[in-house]
């Protein structure tokens, strides 16, 4: 089975990992891809601080989130592929989910947004909403 793990480095996003591990839910016969995320930076803000700078924040931030995931995911045995990709994160997520032909997304419920729904995050519900592919949202 090819598992999408979505992270953000957020308290559920470690929720979510340690309910996968708790229930025994990673297995050496499944293939796990991290995915981080970000959104794009403001456009006057991308002007100002250049090119290099830009790609260069980026890098550092899909590093910062997927340092932690990767380190537990080791832990556990599981070797991922780990990607980080710029946009809005609900649509690259179920873009990633559909065109990796996943058979499962895992996701927190709740992350790093800005704009939070009491029950479920805007991104969770984005995913939900666009996602082909069965999702698991872990609270």
């Amino acid at each position: 089975m090819k598992v999408l793990l979505a992270v953000d480095g957020s308290s559920y996003t470690k929720k979510m990992l340690a309910y996968l591990a708790a229930h025994d839910m990673f297995s050496p016969k499944n293939e796990y891809t991290a995915l981080t995320a970000q959104l794009v930076l403001p456009s006057q803000a991308r002007t100002a601080l250049g090119k290099e700078l830009v790609h260069k924040y980026y890098d550092d931030e899909g590093n910062r989130v997927m340092a932690p995931v990767a380190k537990f995911l080791a832990r556990h045995g599981v070797i991922a592929t780990t990607i980080w990709k710029t946009g809005k994160p609900g649509e690259l997520i179920s873009k990633a989910a559909s065109d990796g032909k996943f058979d499962l997304v895992v996701m927190g419920s709740h992350g790093h947004g800005a704009f939070l729904n009491l029950v479920v995050g805007s991104v969770a519900t984005e995913v939900l909403a666009g996602c082909r592919v069965p999702v698991l949202i872990v609270r």
